[in-house]
């Protein structure tokens, strides 16, 4: 009888320890628990994510990237979803001259190791500097350190592997090349001046990160990359110069590329005069096959000797559109700006939204750079812009201004909203080819704009 009340009793302590454990498993627990350190930061991401959803799917705002994003923001800030997505974050503390291991575990593991419930990682290993005795050894190495790791891998670390190792921004000018006609600039050099002009952001914000907000010079670059209106671009950039910045930097860019129709019509509208939005260019010269095929083999060779640090994004950028105007690739073509270039966009929109926590996006310093990316995204947009007008100027109206503004790189989403403004004034009035020349120069100004912040701060 009494082996049979204890088992009972075991049996009973044994399933209300196991609903204690789901029970603490569950997002409900997270968000009651956490609610005043992060849990309310979650669901303020969450509304964010929700009013993305509404701007993608009903405001129809570049849904192919904002619809992604705003999933993967929406995802990771359900309470208790992050760490199975990504894994859960622990720590190893080692000593750096001898790289003995000290302690390992999760922050609550640690805590409780060291009998301190309410201490950050930095606090806990500076009482093992102090001498602190763990695990019945006393440690008093003055280059003790802390890492942070991961434990029990999610599906999200694996796939963020493609932006932490660079290898999304490089495929998607792949695709971006194959799909590209650079026809327009070819029967247009002058297109490649605009360009060059909306890159004006880029430096612009540069020191102003530098100057005002007090970043250091590689930090200020990587934000400033921003006004090129190129994601694979700002990751590319901030990875190898500002990696702790990359979750903030790679969700400006892509939202503000996404945001174009709102950013860039109201200082388009007020840069340009109605009779200036009215001008009608005339038809480009065709542009030889000969010439399609010699372009990218010559710019990577120039840009190759030039700016090397330039031709990850660059020459994949080239070698898609030479795949696609030598005619004779066809499957490859079909590949990379198809099945390929989807599923990178896919992959690259959803982990630049699942980065977008509540502890990370709701800080001053995000808040700081995003308010920075926004200035350099509508400083290109101005750049363009004014050199059009210039060059209307000289050339006596033969150069719609509103073509300035697609100087930015978002291709072939800044050409588009060239020619809708244009069209608002004269429905007859066709700007789309004549704005995809400075919209590719701009891809290319700001691969190259990369590539001297590389070589400058690398």
């Amino acid at each position: 009888m009494a082996l049979l009340t204890n088992l009972c009793d075991g049996m009973g302590e044994s399933i209300v320890t196991s609903l204690n454990n789901l029970w603490e498993s569950t997002g409900i627990y997270d968000l009651v628990a956490n609610f005043t350190t992060y849990g309310w930061q979650n669901l303020v991401m969450v509304l964010i994510a929700c009013v993305l959803f509404y701007l993608a799917i009903v405001k129809k705002f570049e849904p192919l990237l904002l619809l992604p994003i705003a999933f993967g923001m929406f995802i990771v800030n359900v309470p208790g979803v992050y760490h199975v997505l990504f894994g859960t974050k622990g720590y190893v503390i080692t000593e750096n001259a001898t790289n003995i291991v000290v302690a390992r575990g999760t922050l609550d593991e640690l805590r409780e190791l060291f009998a301190r419930p309410d201490a950050t990682i930095e606090q806990l290993t500076e009482l093992i500097k102090d001498g602190y005795e763990v695990a019945g050894i006393s440690r008093t190495a003055m280059t003790i350190s802390s890492e942070q790791v991961i434990r029990d891998f999610g599906l999200f670390y694996y796939i963020y592997k493609g932006v932490d190792w660079v290898i999304f921004p490089p495929i998607i000018f792949l695709g971006i090349g194959a799909m590209t006609d650079f026809g327009p600039l070819i029967a247009n050099p002058k297109s490649m001046i605009i360009g060059a002009a909306a890159q004006l952001g880029i430096f612009i914000t540069y020191f102003g990160a530098l100057c005002i907000f007090n970043f250091s010079e590689a930090e200020a670059a990587a934000i400033a990359i921003i006004g090129g209106a190129d994601g694979p671009t700002a990751i590319y950039v901030t990875k190898k110069l500002a990696e702790h910045l990359l979750p903030a930097i790679a969700i400006s860019a892509y939202s503000y590329m996404a945001l174009i129709p709102i950013i860039q019509k109201p200082i388009m509208r007020a840069l340009t005069t109605k009779e200036e939005r009215k001008i009608k260019m005339k038809q480009l010269r065709k542009v030889s096959k000969f010439e399609k095929i010699a372009f990218p083999i010559i710019v990577s060779f120039i840009v190759g000797l030039l700016l090397p640090d330039a031709m990850p994004l660059l020459g994949m950028l080239m070698l898609g559109n030479l795949l696609k105007e030598s005619g004779v690739c066809g499957r490859l073509v079909d590949t990379a700006q198809g099945g390929l270039m989807n599923t990178v966009t896919i992959f690259l929109g959803v982990m630049v939204g699942s980065k977008a926590t509540g502890s990370l996006f709701l800080s001053v310093q995000t808040l700081g750079i995003i308010c920075l990316g926004l200035f350099a995204f509508c400083m290109g947009t101005v750049g363009g812009l004014l050199v059009a007008k210039l060059m209307c100027k000289l050339t006596h109206g033969q150069i719609n201004p509103l073509i300035g503004s697609a100087g930015v790189s978002a291709v072939p989403m800044a050409a588009r909203i060239s020619q809708d403004v244009g069209r608002e004034s004269d429905p007859d009035n066709h700007l789309l080819m004549h704005a995809m020349g400075p919209n590719v120069a701009g891809v290319i100004g700001s691969a190259i704009a990369a590539g001297v912040l590389l070589a400058l701060f690398g």
